[in-house]
């Protein structure tokens, strides 16, 4: 029970406090999200993943296969996901929005700590490497996702050509390809604009919760959050059988695979009119709910 509390409170609270100051700053001052939004779309998240990739240690046998688990289990959820919404005839732009917030899992300001605290630093090592992963696909297809609810699919790819996280990732393989060395004055502006962009997205999900409300969307709440904290567990265990994770790589491919709904699809919900407030529940509910999968799951690794 002890090391359960030490969980929330080194992991859980924090994010909860942040959230909370992001909360009363907006409702003091009445502070609308698109501003910040739009500093983290632009800046602190492309720096974050850049940074993530040019500081990779792993080999590239490690890299290949986490970026292959992730790619066939975010393919796998997307379609169980999409099934699912068409079954419950889910019109276009609530669908967008109930994709985005069932495959995309805040793996960085969540998934890293739990990972350390639970299975150490070569864990870490490896949900690093998932998180640059999924988050590189939260900036690329999941762009392509929250903006199809308002436009065309053709013109939402193309949308990605204008995107900085797109031009940072492929300069980050570059150099990581090339091995060329930033010099000190860039790595240190590139790691201020990465620090920056966690806390930030914690205060851009306080300042969501101002306008929190479920406008009439429990249905689409509820498979989301079955979706993001049950059957993506369920899938990562099946899928680490397949690509065959063992030991660090499977506790922290899987763990990270569970967590609770991305604080950056707020992001992509403002940036784009994709049900921003339905998206902001989405986060909100799940990371709530979220200990309750968890602690088993956690157990069940071996934590």
């Amino acid at each position: 029970m002890s090391d359960l509390i030490t969980l929330f409170s080194n992991n859980l609270l924090p994010i909860f406090l942040i959230a909370g100051a992001g909360f009363v700053l907006g409702k003091l001052f009445k502070i609308t999200p698109r501003a910040l939004s739009q500093v983290i779309f632009y800046i602190f998240s492309p720096a974050l993943v850049f940074r993530l990739l040019v500081h990779s240690q792993l080999t590239n046998q490690d890299i290949l296969t986490i970026l292959a688990f992730a790619t066939a289990f975010l393919a796998v959820l997307a379609c169980l996901t999409w099934i699912a919404g068409k079954l419950l005839r889910l019109e276009r732009k609530i669908m967008a929005a109930v994709l985005i917030t069932a495959l995309f899992m805040n793996a960085g300001n969540f998934g890293l700590p739990v990972t350390k605290f639970a299975f150490g630093d070569t864990a870490l090592a490896f949900a690093s490497l998932f998180f640059v992963t999924s988050a590189t696909y939260t900036n690329s297809v999941g762009v392509v996702i929250a903006s199809s609810g308002s436009t065309s699919i053709l013109q939402a790819i193309k949308g990605l050509l204008r995107l900085p996280s797109i031009y940072a990732m492929i300069l980050g393989i570059l150099l990581v390809r090339l091995d060329v060395e930033l010099p000190t004055v860039l790595d240190r502006s590139v790691s201020l604009l990465a620090d920056a962009s966690i806390p930030s997205m914690l205060v851009l999900l306080g300042l969501q919760f101002v306008n929190l409300k479920l406008d009439g969307q429990v249905r689409q709440l509820i498979l989301v959050t079955f979706m993001r904290l049950l059957i993506a567990q369920l899938l990562a265990l099946g899928l680490s059988r397949i690509f065959g994770l063992t030991g660090p790589a499977y506790q922290a491919a899987v763990l990270e695979a569970g967590m609770p709904t991305a604080v950056l699809t707020t992001v992509l919900a403002t940036e784009f009119d994709s049900m921003p407030s339905f998206v902001t529940t989405a986060v909100f509910v799940t990371t709530i709910l979220s200990p309750l999968t968890l602690t088993p799951l956690l157990y069940f690794l071996g934590a």
